[in-house]
């Protein structure tokens, strides 16, 4: 019982003497540190929780620049304090305020050449670096030599997280998104209710894309670590990245919390997720008379019961459906795997292609007419269905052109006069499937705007793809930007 107020006397303790200290004391020590040399910017890794390695606790951490380990404090007996003196390291970097420190003499350190350090932990950009990242073909080099293009780098999987990474590097393309969370200023105003977590989600959104993005990175990869945290606490253990989940399930999720946090409505430009992905649909709905009824219950067709309805409906993404595989085999006893063109599953969407479905009670006829589209249009392929017993995955491939893909194609002459012909997109984010239902995993394949390069992205592993390639995978999740000329 008596822990509890002794451990709190010592945090304020700590954090008074964080206070007490006079800001121009050693002013000569603090330029002419003595201990820089000992720094080993290999070992240094900000993508991890900012909590003390020793006592576990978020309040007044500091990182030791030596090793790479966190410590709590740095007055007279605190954890960073005494690993300074048993250990003889002695530049620390407050993860907090972004101030070096030279322990156990406890002066701070100004120095020009830790620009570089500060810069990793809290990478900042300015409009005008924004607009460069859709020009600049400038290859980053990391510490140890490797290098990458800054927003074409590896997501660590720390156990079964694939299914968000390949969701946050096609979202980390999508340009509007991107410039958005790459200032936090943009954000920093948001006001949300007292004690609200969903804006953790936000800011570490935007933390991810910053480091994803950074072009004086010390290292070729990031790991989403602080990400996938606030995603498991905001998803209420929904999402975790111990146990495989479905991309798509996340991916609309994702969306919709982003949105929500940034104070987002049900109006079209309320935030950037909307301003980005939202489109419009009209939904003609008819009920269909029992297939058992007798011919009295028949007859009545023209009753209110069975007229169409029309609903509008908003979307974030588009829902296609494979055409069921055959069940025999070929004349050479081969199953051969279907192919189907991307334009048959967008004919879904012409407003004249009706299909049924069925509930516990009742069928509907439904058709859907798209009255709207976004500026970056998200297609869901869906391979799995469930059954009573188990999931299956319908294997087939899916023809798509990677450049000029027609959207106008499925829309009503009415709608399609209002575009003028700006309804052509392009591939910009590809996810897809590998393996059984269960024991899948997911790669996604990105488009570098500046190269005009694919990249194929799984886990860590960066490989550049041609083209050809990406169009004889099974897809499953794509990204299409609309085309600006």
């Amino acid at each position: 019982m008596s822990e509890g107020p002794q451990k709190k006397r010592k945090n304020d303790e700590e954090n008074s003497t964080e206070l007490s200290e006079p800001p121009s004391k050693n002013t000569k020590m603090q330029i002419q540190c003595p201990y820089l040399d000992t720094i080993n910017r290999h070992v240094l890794d900000f993508d991890f929780e900012k909590l003390c390695s020793v006592s576990l606790t978020r309040i007044n951490v500091y990182a030791c620049l030596v090793c790479g380990k966190y410590f709590q404090g740095r007055g007279t007996n605190t954890h960073a304090y005494t690993h300074s003196v048993a250990d003889g390291h002695h530049v620390f970097l407050n993860l907090n305020t972004l101030k070096f420190y030279c322990l156990p003499d406890n002066y701070e350190v100004i120095d020009s050449s830790l620009n570089d350090i500060k810069y990793v932990l809290n990478p900042i950009f300015t409009m005008e670096q924004i607009k460069q990242l859709d020009y600049n073909t400038k290859m980053s080099r990391a510490i140890d030599g490797s290098m990458s293009m800054p927003g074409i780098v590896g997501l660590n999987n720390i156990k079964a997280n694939d299914y968000c990474n390949v969701i946050l590097q096609c979202l980390a393309q999508v340009r509007p998104l991107r410039n958005y969370f790459l200032r936090e200023e943009n954000y920093a105003n948001v006001k949300r209710p007292p004690g609200d977590s969903s804006f953790l989600l936000v800011q570490r959104f935007g933390e991810l894309l910053r480091k994803l993005w950074n072009p004086r990175a010390f290292k070729a990869h990031v790991s989403p670590h602080e990400m996938l945290q606030a995603v498991v606490l905001w998803s209420k253990k929904r999402f975790q990245f111990i146990k495989q989940s479905d991309p798509i399930d996340f991916m609309s999720w994702f969306l919709n919390s982003l949105h929500m946090a940034l104070n987002g409505t049900k109006k079209p430009d309320s935030s950037i997720i909307y301003k980005s992905f939202l489109g419009h649909m009209r939904i003609y709905t008819r009920k269909l008379p029992p297939p058992d009824a007798d011919d009295a219950a028949k007859v009545d067709l023209n009753s209110e019961e069975y007229n169409e309805m029309i609903t509008e409906s908003p979307f974030l993404y588009l829902t296609c459906d494979l055409p069921p595989t055959p069940l025999f085999t070929d004349e050479f006893r081969e199953n051969i795997i279907p192919q189907v063109n991307l334009y048959q599953l967008l004919s879904k969407f012409n407003g004249q292609t009706s299909k049924e479905y069925k509930t516990y009670k009742e069928n509907f006829l439904k058709r859907f007419e798209i009255t709207q589209l976004p500026p970056y249009l998200i297609l869901y392929i869906k391979r799995f269905t469930k059954n009573t017993f188990f999931v299956e995955k319908n294997p087939t491939v899916v023809n798509f052109p990677v450049k000029n893909v027609d959207f106008g194609d499925i829309l009503t002459p009415e709608v399609k006069a209002k575009y003028k012909g700006k309804t052509t997109y392009e591939l910009v984010g590809n996810i897809l499937h590998d393996g059984t239902p269960e024991k899948g995993t997911y790669r996604a394949h990105v488009l570098h705007k500046p190269t005009q390069q694919w990249y194929e992205m799984q886990d860590l592993h960066v490989t550049s793809i041609l083209p050809q390639m990406i169009t004889l995978t099974e897809a499953y999740i794509q990204i299409y930007e609309l085309k600006d000329d």
